[in-house]
């Protein structure tokens, strides 16, 4: 079930999954193809413009030349989010503002994703639970889509 535009004036609470791999933001030339070192982890995202491409990809083959920020922690908003829902990103982007947590986000079809840099993965962890919304580990998927079971 999505989540839906709710009539309140409550402030939105939402519950985020916290990945475990070390991600990396990578800048790329224009019209780059995507490299072979590049491994797709709970994250992986290629963005391209007219002035550049960006990658999200596992830190642990990105080339040291290569221009790159990392390594980041991944949290994704549990969803799927309905496309009428808004405030998401304001709810959960003014605590860790206010944190002075710099951010990277991304958002797919189903959810928003916010990237923090991981040395302040667990502060805004705590900034998130102070306004009420819930942080729990992100549970894996196996490629069939179903959720493992320890």
């Amino acid at each position: 079930m999505s989540e839906t535009p709710e009539a309140t004036d409550e402030p939105r609470t939402f519950t985020l999954q916290q990945f475990p791999e070390k991600l990396a933001v990578v800048r790329l030339a224009p019209g780059a193809e995507v490299p072979q070192w590049a491994e797709a982890s709970s994250l992986f995202s290629i963005t391209a413009t007219a002035t550049e491409t960006s990658l999200v990809c596992a830190t642990r083959t990105v080339p040291t030349k290569v221009p790159s920020q990392k390594p980041f922690t991944a949290f994704a908003v549990k969803g799927p989010l309905d496309f009428e829902l808004y405030g998401v990103l304001v709810a959960l982007l003014q605590p860790l503002a206010e944190a002075k947590i710099s951010v990277f986000t991304i958002s797919t079809f189903d959810t928003d994703w916010i990237l923090v840099p991981q040395g302040q993965a667990d502060e805004a962890t705590e900034a998130w639970r102070r306004q009420g919304h819930t942080v729990a580990a992100a549970v894996p998927v196996t490629p069939s889509g179903k959720s493992k079971k320890k």
